[in-house]
C-alpha cells in the first residue's frame, strides 16, 4: 500500500482551525488498496478536500486520502447521468461535462470541494427549484467496513439513507450524478436593499433568478448589503434594472466588504458557462487564506422570515464576530439526513472571523433563537454538539432508520468517531 508521511498539511483542515488526530495516513491508488486499508483498520475515516470546520472526518485511527484514487469520469447520455470518482472535485468534473454538452443542475459557492464529501454532508448551492448537491445523486458505490464493494441506486431500499451519510457507512468510491444539457448563466449584484421590504415578500426576491444569494454584515441591521442574482441566459426577460430600489453594482464585487473581487466569478450581467457563474469563486483561486470559521442553519421555508428576524435581533452580538452572513434557498428532497429532508429550506450561513472560542460561545445563543423554527445545522460546519443526541431525532424523522442502517453496514464501528458518538450513533 502506498502511504504518505503525516504532513502538517494533511493533518489540518482547510481553515486550519482543526488538527486531525489520525495515527496513520494512507493514500490508496486503487480500489484493491483501499479495500485492504479498510479491512485492516479498527478505526478509519476518509479525507477529501478537507473543507470542513468540525471533527466529522477526524479519527484516532487511519485517515484514508480519497484524492489519490484514480480520477474517472464516465458520461451516460442515455441515462443522463455521469459516474465520477468520489474524490474528484466539482471544479475538475464540471469542465469535462461542459465540453460534452452537459451540466450539473447546481454547484456550491466553492468548486474546490470533493464530490463524496459534499454529498455526505448535504452541501448545497442556491435556488428555489434546485436541490442540494446530494439530491443530484442517482447512485453511489462504497466500500463498507467488511471490505465489500456495494452499489446503491435511486429506488433501492437503503438509497435515501446512504446518500447524506456523514461518512458513517463506508468509503464512497464513485457517485452517479444527474446531468442536464449545458447552459449559460449571467449574474448581477445589487447593493443595499431594505431588509424589511425583502422580508415582506421573500419569495419574490429569491425567485428573481435561477440561483439567488443575499449577503449581510449585520452592521446595519436594516440593510441587505448585496443581492447576487444568477439567471439562466435562456430565461425569459432581462435582469431587473433595480430590486426594491437597489441598483446593480457598476463594478465586480466580493461578498466581503473592501476585499478584492479578483477571485470571484464574473458578474455585471455577462453570460458565461454554468460552472463559471454558479459558484461564487473561481477554481483557479483560493477564495481566502482559510482565515475564517463557518456555521450554517437551514430552516423550513415557512419559518424563514421569523428566523431571519431572530438573527437581526442578535445583530449587536453577531456583527463583531462576523465576516459575512449569506441567505440561500434549497429545494426539498427525500434523503434521510439531508437538512432539506421533506421541506424547502432557507440556509442562514455565517462566515466568522477566526476566533473559535468566541464563536463557540455565541453558537448556543444563535441555536436557542432558531430552535423554535426547526433549524437543522449543516453537518460540515461548526454547531453545538452538546445535547445533539437528544435534538437530532426530533429534527430528522428517519434518524433511527439511519442508525439501523449504520449498524448493519458498519457492525465493527470502523467509521465511528467522537463526532458520530456525540450525535448518538
Amino acid at each position: 500500500m502506498t502511504s504518505t508521511a503525516p504532513t502538517a498539511d494533511v493533518h489540518r483542515n482547510w481553515a486550519s482551525n482543526l488538527e486531525y488526530r489520525a495515527a496513520r495516513v494512507v493514500a490508496p491508488t486503487s480500489t484493491e488498496e483501499l479495500i485492504d486499508a479498510v479491512r485492516s483498520a479498527s478505526r478509519a475515516k476518509v479525507l477529501g478536500s478537507r473543507h470542513c470546520f468540525n471533527t466529522i472526518a477526524d479519527t484516532d485511527g487511519v485517515h484514508i486520502l480519497s484524492g489519490t484514487l484514480p480520477a474517472t469520469v464516465e458520461i451516460d447520455s442515455a441515462r443522463r447521468v455521469v459516474r465520477a470518482s468520489g474524490g474528484l472535485r466539482y471544479g475538475g468534473l464540471a469542465p469535462v461535462l461542459d465540453r460534452e454538452g452537459w451540466a450539473l443542475a447546481n454547484l456550491a459557492s466553492l468548486p474546490h470541494i470533493s464530490l463524496a464529501g459534499a454529498v455526505a454532508t448535504g452541501t448545497h448551492g442556491s435556488g428555489d427549484a434546485v436541490g442540494s448537491l446530494a439530491s443530484a445523486v442517482a447512485g453511489l458505490e462504497l466500500v463498507t467496513a467488511d471490505g465489500e464493494l456495494q452499489t446503491l441506486r435511486r429506488g433501492d431500499a437503503d438509497f435515501d439513507g446512504a446518500v447524506v451519510s456523514l461518512g458513517a457507512l463506508g468509503v464512497v468510491t464513485a457517485v452517479e450524478l444527474d446531468i442536464v444539457p449545458t447552459f449559460e448563466v449571467a449574474q448581477t449584484v445589487y447593493e443595499r436593499l431594505p431588509l424589511d421590504e425583502v422580508l415582506a415578500d421573500l419569495d419574490a426576491v429569491t425567485g428573481l433568478g435561477y440561483s439567488v444569494s443575499m449577503f449581510h454584515t449585520w452592521r446595519d441591521p436594516g440593510i441587505v448589503d448585496q443581492l447576487w442574482v444568477k439567471r439562466r441566459a435562456d430565461a425569459a426577460g432581462d435582469a431587473p434594472d433595480d430590486v426594491l430600489g437597489a441598483a446593480p453594482a457598476t463594478a465586480k464585487r466580493h461578498p466581503l466588504p473592501d476585499v478584492s473581487a479578483e477571485s470571484c466569478t464574473d458578474q455585471l450581467g455577462r453570460p458565461g458557462p454554468w460552472y463559471a457563474r454558479l459558484p461564487h469563486f473561481k477554481l483557479e483561486f483560493t477564495p481566502s487564506n482559510g482565515d475564517e470559521l463557518q456555521s450554517e442553519y437551514l430552516v423550513p421555508r415557512p419559518n424563514a422570515v421569523a428566523a431571519i428576524q431572530q438573527i437581526r435581533a442578535l445583530a449587536p452580538r453577531v456583527a463583531p464576530l462576523l465576516q459575512v452572513c449569506e441567505l440561500r434557498t434549497v429545494a426539498r428532497d427525500g434523503l434521510w439526513l439531508s437538512p432539506a429532508y421533506d421541506t424547502d429550506v432557507v440556509g442562514i450561513h455565517f462566515t466568522w472571523k477566526p476566533d473559535q472560542p468566541e464563536v463557540e460561545a455565541l453558537l448556543p445563543v444563535i441555536e436557542a433563537a432558531l430552535e423554535p423554527y426547526g433549524a437543522r445545522p449543516h453537518w460540515g460546519k461548526l454547531f453545538v454538539l452538546d445535547g445533539a443526541a437528544d435534538r437530532m431525532p426530533r429534527l430528522y424523522p428517519r434518524w433511527s432508520d439511519f442508525a439501523a442502517l449504520r449498524d448493519r453496514l458498519d457492525p465493527r464501528g470502523v467509521f465511528r468517531n467522537d463526532f458520530l458518538e456525540r450525535l448518538g450513533f
